[in-house]
């Protein structure tokens, strides 16, 4: 049965900035309504689009809530809802921004359950990300045995899970990262070749590295700095897939571009049109928890901080500091 309302704690943005616009409040949260259970959330996610969009590149509707992730356990049920008990532990990445916060009320259909043995903090660290390596893997481009993959910011969160799911699947994997430490962790995260590509010449290692042969597939989550080098990496007929942008928007080019550098195909997709509905969802969740329990991918937890620090987090993810996942706790 619903519970009488609780408070909470939450991150709310009324302007666009730098991360002082972060503002921790408290706050009456309603009884879950029908559909819906209530979170007490135990870790939250953190992912480069929340700075894109409370720097406004990414604009919202203010005043609004950030994140995007969180795992926690249901403290109470709303009308309706027959999939999941109080006590249940849970994860989602698709329910609306505002999950900086530690009690949640959210629509049962964009939950899944964490599997025994698991914890939530290291469910958190890598599941928005490896949501985001299962789609581009498996939909965007079925990477298989012997294909060559260049995967940009290798170091970072989605890139060493990507790497490594890569790798496990049979491929050759080429990274790149913007220092040589960088480098250093994008090749233990499985990379046969790492390439600092704040360096000169990049492209032409890059090619080197794989005895000449160009990549089946370029995965792009930098953007304005790699772009125009991801088209001259791609083997004729390669896709190109074009994901974020930590270094700026990626140059508009003419189509005719494409052509020329060899029939390419030129894709931007989002992890969220991937997940639309709970049975795609929960079947993705899937294919992530069975490549954790394979050890094809693993949790990498390289900073922790609280709902009271996180503009802290924030900060480090802009300077290009961490490498692997940030973690937000209440």
């Amino acid at each position: 049965m619903p519970t009488a309302a609780l408070t909470r704690r939450v991150i709310q943005l009324n302007a666009f900035g730098d991360t002082d616009v972060l503002q921790l409040q408290e706050e009456q949260i309603a009884p879950p309504a029908h559909g819906e259970v209530q979170l007490r959330q135990i870790a939250m996610g953190f992912n480069y689009i929340d700075i894109y969009q409370r720097s406004g590149k990414y604009p919202l509707p203010l005043p609004t809530g950030l994140g995007h992730e969180a795992a926690g356990v249901v403290e109470s049920i709303g009308p309706g809802v027959t999939d999941f008990n109080v006590g249940d532990r849970v994860i989602y990445m698709n329910a609306g921004i505002g999950a900086y916060t530690d009690r949640r009320n959210v629509d049962a259909t964009r939950l899944a359950r964490i599997p025994d043995g698991l914890d939530e903090l290291a469910a958190v660290a890598v599941f928005f990300k490896a949501m985001t390596a299962e789609y581009l893997l498996r939909k965007t481009y079925q990477v298989k045995a012997g294909n060559i993959v260049l995967v940009h910011a290798a170091a970072g969160g989605v890139g060493q899970v990507l790497s490594r799911w890569a790798k496990a699947l049979g491929a050759h994997v080429i990274g790149t990262a913007g220092s040589d430490e960088k480098c250093r962790i994008a090749r233990e995260a499985g990379c046969d070749h790492a390439i600092n590509y704040s360096q000169e010449g990049w492209v032409e290692r890059v090619i080197a590295a794989s005895g000449g042969r160009k990549a089946h597939v370029v995965y792009d989550s930098v953007g304005r700095h790699t772009f125009l080098g991801s088209l001259d990496c791609a083997a004729k007929f390669a896709t190109v897939v074009v994901f974020g942008a930590a270094s700026g928007p990626s140059p508009a080019i003419d189509p005719e571009l494409l052509n020329k550098k060899g029939c390419l195909y030129l894709t931007r997709p989002s992890v969220f049109p991937h997940n639309a509905d709970a049975v795609t969802f929960r079947a993705n969740a899937d294919a992530v928890f069975e490549a954790l329990s394979k050890g094809w991918i693993k949790p990498s937890v390289s900073a922790r901080f609280t709902l009271d620090t996180v503009a802290d987090a924030h900060a480090m993810a802009e300077k290009r500091e961490n490498a692997g996942a940030i973690v937000i706790l209440p």
